[in-house]
C-alpha cells in the first residue's frame, strides 16, 4: 500500500466548497447569504428574548416554539463560520476532527428540530384531542424532561455514527462538495470500506426524521378526525387554525431534509449547483421561515415579538 493510501483521518485537512462554477463571484452571493443569516439569527433570538420575557407566553405550546428556535440557532451558527469564511475570505481548508465537530452539531441540530416538531405535534393533539388533561398532561415538569430525552436522544444515536467515521483511511480527493461537513459527502471520500458507516447513517436518519414523521402524520390524522366531528364550523376552522403555524414549520423542516437525501443517493448525474442549492437550502430555509410564519400566523408571538421592539426603541 502507497505512502498516499496510508493517510490517517487524523492528519487530513479537507477542502470545503462554496459554489461550483462561480467561485469569482463568491463575494456578491455572499450578499443573500449574509441576509438570510441575519433574519435567522434576529428573528429566532427575537422569539425567544419574547417567550422568556413575556409572562402571558408561558404556556407549554411556547415553551416548544422556544426550543424550535434555540435549534434553529444552533443550526444556523454551526455553518456560519465556514460558509461564510468560504464566501468572503477562500478560507477552505477544515481539519477532520473540526470536520467530525461541525458535522456531529449540524446533525444534532437537525435531529433536534425533528424531535421539537415531534413534540409541538402532540402538543396540539392534547390540546385539541384532550383539551380538559391538556394542563395537568402537559406540565412544566413533563416539558423539561421532554427537553432533556430529545437532546439524551439526538447525542446517543449520533455519536456513534460520528466516532465511526474515525476508523477510516483517505486516499482520494480531499475535497468537499458543500461548504460544511456533511456524513454522506465525508464518507465518499474514504477508500476504506464505508458499508457499515452507511448503515449506521441510514439507520439514525430513519430512527429520528423517519419515526418522527410517521407519529406526526399519525397525530394530525387523529387531529383532522376529531376536529371532523366537531358539529360547529367555527370551531372547526379554530382549532385548525391553531395547527397551521406547525404544519409550516413540519413542511418547511422535511422537504428540503428529503430532497437532500434523494439528490445524495440518486441524484449523481444532477450539476454540481443543485446539490448547492438543496444543501444549503437545508440548513437556512427552516431558521428563516420558521420565525416568520410563527410571527404571522401566531398572534401571540406577533405581540410578544413587538412589545420587544417597543421596549429596545424606548429604551434607546
Amino acid at each position: 500500500m502507497s505512502t498516499l493510501e496510508n493517510i490517517t483521518s487524523s492528519s487530513i485537512i479537507f477542502l470545503l466548497t462554496g459554489v461550483p462554477g462561480l467561485e469569482a463571484f463568491h463575494t456578491w452571493i455572499s450578499i443573500p447569504f449574509c441576509l438570510l443569516y441575519i433574519t435567522a439569527l434576529s428573528g429566532n433570538s427575537l422569539i425567544l428574548f419574547a417567550i422568556v420575557t413575556q409572562p402571558s407566553l408561558h404556556e407549554p405550546m411556547y415553551y416548544f416554539l422556544s426550543m424550535l428556535s434555540t435549534t434553529d440557532l444552533g443550526l444556523s451558527i454551526s455553518t456560519l463560520v465556514t460558509m461564510l469564511g468560504i464566501f468572503w475570505f477562500d478560507a477552505r481548508e477544515i481539519s477532520f476532527n473540526a470536520c467530525l465537530s461541525q458535522m456531529f452539531f449540524i446533525q444534532l441540530f437537525t435531529v433536534m428540530e425533528s424531535s421539537v416538531l415531534l413534540a409541538m405535534a402532540f402538543d396540539r393533539f392534547v390540546a385539541i384531542c384532550s383539551p380538559l388533561r391538556y394542563a395537568s398532561i402537559l406540565t412544566d415538569l413533563k416539558i423539561a424532561q421532554i427537553g432533556v430525552a430529545i437532546i439524551t436522544r439526538g447525542t446517543l444515536i449520533l455519536t456513534p455514527m460520528v466516532a465511526l467515521l474515525k476508523r477510516l483511511s483517505f486516499c482520494r480527493s480531499h475535497v468537499l462538495h458543500h461548504s460544511y461537513c456533511f456524513h454522506p459527502d465525508v464518507m465518499k471520500l474514504s477508500c476504506t470500506d464505508t458499508r457499515i458507516n452507511s448503515a449506521v447513517g441510514l439507520t439514525a436518519l430513519i430512527t429520528t426524521a423517519g419515526v418522527d414523521s410517521v407519529f406526526i402524520i399519525f397525530s394530525y390524522f387523529l387531529i383532522i378526525k376529531t376536529v371532523l366531528s366537531i358539529a360547529s364550523p367555527e370551531e372547526r376552522k379554530k382549532a385548525f387554525s391553531t395547527c397551521v403555524s406547525h404544519i409550516g414549520a413540519v413542511a418547511v423542516f422535511y422537504i428540503p431534509l428529503i430532497s437532500l437525501s434523494f439528490v445524495h443517493r440518486f441524484g449523481k448525474k444532477a450539476p454540481p449547483y443543485v446539490h448547492t442549492l438543496i444543501a444549503n437550502a437545508y440548513l437556512l430555509i427552516p431558521p428563516v421561515l420558521n420565525p416568520i410564519i410563527y410571527s404571522v400566523k401566531t398572534k401571540q408571538i406577533r405581540r410578544g415579538v413587538l412589545k420587544v421592539l417597543q421596549l429596545s426603541a424606548t429604551k434607546e
